[in-house]
C-alpha cells in the first residue's frame, strides 16, 4: 500500500481537469514505468548505495509531473 505519495494526489497529479485519471488508469501507468526503472537496473547493475522500489520511484516521479499519459 502506498502511503507517501497518497494515491489521491497522485490521481489528481496524472489527470486533468478534462480527463480525471482512474486509479485503473494510475495502477497501469505506475506499473509501466516501474517495470522501465527495473529493466534499466537489470542493464545497469544495482549500485550499492542505493535501494528504493521501483514503484516508489514511479510513484514519486508522478507525484513530480514527471509522467503523464495520454489517452489513445
Amino acid at each position: 500500500m502506498i502511503n507517501k505519495p497518497s494515491v489521491d494526489i497522485l490521481i489528481d497529479k496524472l489527470g486533468s481537469e478534462e480527463e480525471p485519471a482512474s486509479r485503473y488508469c494510475l495502477c497501469v501507468v505506475a506499473s509501466k514505468r516501474a517495470r522501465q526503472i527495473l529493466e534499466h537496473h537489470m542493464a545497469q547493475g544495482p549500485a550499492p548505495d542505493e535501494y528504493l522500489k521501483e514503484i516508489s520511484v514511479a510513484c514519486q516521479e508522478i507525484a513530480d509531473g514527471k509522467i503523464k499519459y495520454t489517452k489513445d
